[in-house]
């Protein structure tokens, strides 16, 4: 039986794990290791300021005072006998395309896990709330079973991105895009009168490259987009050596 450790960054209770839960169960045993709270955009982040706290609240149901990365190698280091299968985070409430990719803690717990040579997936839905999870359940079930029979490239995880509503255009195999944001920093005032910022919101800058998730999803399509651990620009490196006379 293959043994697939869930996560996520929105907390033990958000909806999305459930239903990632709920459709992931035909596939093999389901072990559950998320956030006791929201760690949303805490990218990825280990907690190494003070001793972390796990829960057992149901059989294969753990909560970890922590991020989603703590809640990973707490989980492939002491919860687990053994290496899973298969590591899936989210389902997300909310997109996880493009440069945001970089803040994201779903994103951020697969490529823990592709660390530890799991094969690992990050799911979102990418749209505005109520949210549906029906069809990023049932996506996230047939994805997750097709790299349970095949095999991932090395240091390679998939970002998945599922537009919200029942229909959907298709599924299109993508790279990062670019994803930055215009007036994403409130100004307000505390009781005391003082200046604060808020950051977030804002308006996303569209990306019109059309082979990219931020286009694909903005189409109507499911982005499916393998993301490598290696952030070596390579071609930068015959640059500097060539230009820079570093060595």
């Amino acid at each position: 039986m293959s043994i697939i450790l869930v996560t996520n960054d929105d907390g033990i209770h958000a909806e999305g794990l459930q239903v990632l839960r709920r459709s992931l169960q035909p596939l093999g045993r389901i072990v559950v290791v998320a956030p006791d709270r929201d760690n949303s955009a805490v990218s990825h982040s280990l907690t190494m300021t003070r001793p972390l706290q796990v829960r057992r609240i149901g059989e294969d149901t753990y909560t970890v005072d922590g991020t989603p990365t703590d809640c990973v190698v707490l989980a492939l280091g002491r919860i687990l006998e053994g290496r899973p299968d298969l590591l899936v985070s989210g389902i997300n409430a909310g997109p996880n395309l493009g440069d945001d990719i970089s803040y994201s803690g779903t994103v951020s717990a697969a490529m823990e896990g592709t660390m530890y040579s799991v094969p690992s997936m990050a799911v979102s839905l990418a749209g505005e709330p109520p949210f549906d999870y029906t069809l990023a359940g049932e996506l996230s079930r047939k994805m997750a079973a097709k790299i349970l029979d095949t095999v991932l490239p090395h240091n390679t995880l998939i970002n998945m991105n599922v537009p919200t509503g029942s229909k959907h255009q298709g599924i299109r195999i993508t790279r990062q895009g670019r994803r930055l944001w215009e007036n994403a920093i409130q100004e307000t005032e505390d009781p005391w009168g003082r200046k604060r910022y808020w950051i977030g919101g804002g308006t996303p800058v569209k990306d019109s490259s059309e082979d990219t998730d931020v286009k694909a999803v903005h189409d109507g399509y499911v982005s499916v987009t393998p993301i490598q651990l290696d952030l070596t620009n390579h071609s930068g490196i015959s640059h500097i050596r060539k230009n820079w006379s570093l060595e």
